[in-house]
């Protein structure tokens, strides 16, 4: 589970998504971005979490927030993920985890009695000057949007 906490800077990071071009985390400056970490596309629970992502885009970006998602999966499985479900935002395809790391999102997780390393789905919202504003470790993956509209108004 990820040590970083509201306050702090967020870690820089330069990656691929899904069309081949690179973003980095200076593209969002004087914009507020929501950073999700998930581990696989098309998996019952990652889809839950886009797809109220993406059923709520529009609530988010009046809010004025840009969305970005991180997961290990390729630029290939990122593509077919957002054309299978339509989904409006890009995708980090980070195949090195570096930017999974530098988030703190990788490590041991438990599954059915089975031990594996995987990521640590992650919500960062990070403000326009590039500092963390909230960092959600439990995830609703159902009602993500309502989670995070809910915990900002709180802070």
């Amino acid at each position: 589970m990820t040590t970083l906490k509201p306050g702090r800077k967020a870690p820089k990071f330069s990656a691929t998504i899904q069309t081949g071009e690179q973003v980095k985390l200076e593209d969002y400056r004087g914009k507020k971005l929501i950073l999700f970490f998930y581990p696989k596309d098309n998996t019952p629970t990652c889809t839950v979490e886009a797809c109220n992502l993406r059923d709520n885009f529009s609530k988010l970006k009046k809010e004025g927030f840009q969305l970005l998602g991180v997961s290990p999966d390729s630029e290939k499985k990122h593509n077919n993920f957002i054309n299978k479900f339509d989904l409006p935002f890009d995708l980090i395809a980070d195949t090195d985890l570096k930017v999974i790391k530098a988030y703190k999102c990788w490590g041991l997780k438990k599954f059915m009695g089975r031990e594996f390393e995987g990521v640590y789905r992650t919500t960062f919202v990070i403000d326009e000057e590039g500092k963390l504003e909230l960092v959600i470790t439990k995830v609703k993956s159902k009602d993500h949007t309502n989670q995070i509209l809910e915990l900002l108004a709180a802070v």
